[in-house]
């Protein structure tokens, strides 16, 4: 049996969102079995009918432990900096702790060497690599606080909210309305064209009238 080399197997993953998110995994979870399902590749559909423009607005609602995070806020926004380096993304989670993580996570994919392989016009610039602000050499990056945080002086052709609040904040009508009201009237209003700036929030539902439940409400 002839062996795969790199020169093979590298267009097919740069082509193939399915076979990157592999690559990720084993690169974040060395040795852990990807546990392949359905939705995941439900998901990717939708992401890149949202790359290739025709969707502009995406809402997953799945519950924890699906790989919904790796697979958008990990996987998808390096997939995205890879095709193209001058996008500008924001990356929203309902605190630091978890927006460092997931920004850890990226960052970590972008750094290793298959990946600079894959994509040789997508680097870190040097001096702009910190958790909350890497940005890449041709001017794009990724951007990631949390909600209520700050977002002067940044704007975004790609906004990604994930896990946007708590599950303890979810029974707290000020909570839900103060969480509702920034993603609504600061974080969204960041899109560099509101025409065609994308939007992803990705969450467990918590309640009828969370992140999801609330737009949902808006647009009946």
């Amino acid at each position: 049996m002839k062996s795969l080399t790199y020169d093979t197997f590298d267009p097919i993953t740069r082509r193939f969102l399915a076979i990157f998110l592999r690559r990720v995994f084993a690169e974040l979870h060395p040795g852990a079995a990807f546990q392949d399902n359905f939705h995941i590749h439900v998901i990717m559909e939708e992401l890149e009918a949202l790359r290739h423009d025709r969707n502009r607005r995406l809402a997953v609602a799945m519950p924890p432990r699906s790989l919904k995070s790796i697979i958008i806020s990990v996987a998808f926004v390096a997939w995205l900096l890879g095709h193209d380096p001058k996008l500008k993304i924001i990356c929203v989670s309902y605190g630091q702790e978890l927006a460092d993580k997931l920004a850890s996570d990226c960052r970590q994919i972008m750094q290793a060497g298959w990946y600079q392989r894959l994509f040789p016009g997508t680097r870190l610039r040097q001096g702009r690599q910190s958790l909350a602000n890497f940005e890449t050499t041709a001017g794009g990056g990724r951007f990631s606080t949390s909600v209520g945080g700050t977002l002067t002086g940044f704007g975004a052709d790609w906004i990604i909210l994930d896990d946007p609040m708590k599950p303890s904040e979810a029974l707290s009508d000020t909570e839900r309305s103060t969480t509702n009201n920034w993603i609504q009237h600061t974080l969204f209003t960041r899109l560099n064209d509101k025409r065609t700036g994308r939007i992803i929030i990705v969450m467990q539902r918590l309640h009828e009238d969370d992140v999801i439940g609330n737009l949902l409400g808006k647009t009946a």
